[in-house]
């Protein structure tokens, strides 16, 4: 396994660390370009999440900014389809197209976006909207093996759900979760076709991203601009994304 593929997921363990998310979709992407078995990159990328955010997630519920019984309603309907989306089989083409797609999405999401405190009272999500939103973001978590929390995040500060912290948090808990889920889901479906040992080739990913994830939870504490942080990801998940549509468009077209 080349040493700069193992820096490129420490950077985007880092990275995304420090702004509260896994990196899953970039994770993916790095190992599409790499042009390793796209059956097994799902299952990667989610075990790599689980390490990234285990620690975050846990620092948040510490710190009483992770309210589980209002996330509840979003990981009811996740859980189990993002164990059914990692158990479905899916065509190299469908899964670029989506991870592409994915990743441009979440890129566009952390160049634009500007958190602020709420000024009124926080507002509880409708049930109704709140088991559609995590049915959606819960599926595609599993198929291609991401947390979600890329999409949760504005879904939360468009309806006045929490402040920032307490979304990080929520976010944080919804990609831990979903992630084991769709990663149960993944490795049942490599057992089904004798390829889940393809995974142990990647074992240095694993120590690489947990140090990665590690430094990035604390560069925000070091004087370094959340924003210039985020922006500087953005731009490597927009790069990233470009890449898979141009690799999408030629297998389509």
């Amino acid at each position: 396994m080349p040493f700069l593929l193992i820096l490129l997921f420490f950077v985007t363990a880092a990275l995304y660390a420090s702004v509260g998310f896994g990196g899953g979709s970039t994770y993916n992407a790095l190992l599409v370009l790499y042009g390793a078995d796209f059956r097994i990159l799902p299952a990667i990328a989610l075990a790599c999440n689980i390490i990234v955010v285990a620690g975050g997630a846990l620092a948040f519920w510490r710190s009483g900014n992770l309210d589980l019984k209002r996330l509840a309603p979003f990981l009811v309907t996740s859980i189990p389809v993002a164990w059914a989306g990692g158990r479905i089989p899916i065509s190299e083409t469908l899964f670029i197209g989506a991870l592409g797609f994915s990743l441009l999405a979440a890129g566009l999401h952390l160049a634009l976006d500007r958190k602020r405190d709420l000024d009124g009272p926080i507002k509880p999500a409708a049930p109704a909207l709140a088991l559609a939103v995590g049915w959606a973001i819960g599926f595609l978590s599993g198929l291609v093996g991401i947390g979600g929390g890329i999409f949760l995040a504005p879904v939360l500060y468009l309806i006045e759900w929490g402040r920032p912290k307490e979304i990080a948090g929520a976010c944080s808990i919804f990609i831990l979760v979903n992630s084991i889920a769709g990663l149960a889901g993944q490795i049942m479906k490599l057992g089904d076709i004798g390829a889940l040992s393809m995974m142990a080739d990647y074992w240095m990913l694993f120590p690489a991203v947990l140090i990665g994830g590690q430094i990035g939870s604390r560069l925000a504490n070091v004087g370094l601009s959340s924003l210039a942080i985020k922006r500087f990801t953005a731009l490597l998940i927009l790069y990233v994304s470009v890449r898979l549509l141009l690799r999408w468009h030629g297998l389509v077209f």
